[in-house]
């Protein structure tokens, strides 16, 4: 079992990216033979409907609105992941977390209790919003980007080349070792950022 978190401010585009790569997950196991649990801690965004995900039956979505997994939660997100291990065993669960959280805390809550489980982070970014965010979130923003394995640049369609430049320049100096990707998640999403996403 793999665990991949997503993590990413409020309206980042974290659902977007998601819908896309369980798309994927499909069309690449047409047999129905992947395995995926996602579990939503988003409140106040359009979640992941089971519904859109129920075409081969490979998918199951929790949702977990009673807090962030990343403080109130993280001894129910820790059961709660053995319990999946135990009694579903998928091959990948994805959990999208709070726009709030600190998904490298969580990391290392998960891997403290499951050193086995391999776990992988990736952090979405809004390119429209980044400037306006970064001063009235300053403490935050850089916490959620901090030893992210991979780091996507979403609404890229939304500003001009030397903006998504500065944008890339001024999220690197809080991570410069993550794989970068920039895209419109309203737009087909090359699969190479999955695959990297996946590792």
């Amino acid at each position: 079992m793999k665990l991949l978190i997503m993590g990413g401010f409020l309206g980042s585009g974290k659902t977007s990216i998601l819908l896309q790569l369980a798309k994927y997950l499909s069309a690449k196991s047409p047999e129905g033979d992947v395995q995926v649990v996602i579990i939503e801690n988003e409140i106040g965004e359009v979640g992941v409907d089971d519904k859109v995900l129920s075409g081969n039956g490979s998918y199951s979505v929790t949702n977990m609105f009673s807090g962030c997994v990343c403080c109130t939660m993280s001894g129910e997100l820790v059961s709660g992941l053995t319990k999946i291990q135990r009694e579903i065993d998928p091959q990948l669960v994805i959990l999208e977390t709070t726009g709030v959280a600190f998904p490298h805390n969580i990391r290392e809550t998960i891997q403290y209790s499951m050193p086995d489980l391999e776990c992988r982070v990736c952090c979405v970014t809004d390119a429209k919003r980044w400037n306006r965010l970064l001063i009235p979130m300053g403490n935050l923003l850089p916490d959620q980007l901090d030893r992210a394995d991979v780091i996507i640049i979403n609404k890229v369609d939304k500003v001009d080349q030397d903006e998504a430049d500065k944008v890339e320049q001024s999220i690197r100096q809080f991570n410069d070792t993550a794989v970068f990707f920039r895209i419109c998640a309203n737009e087909p999403i090359d699969t190479k950022v999955f695959e990297t996403m996946l590792g």
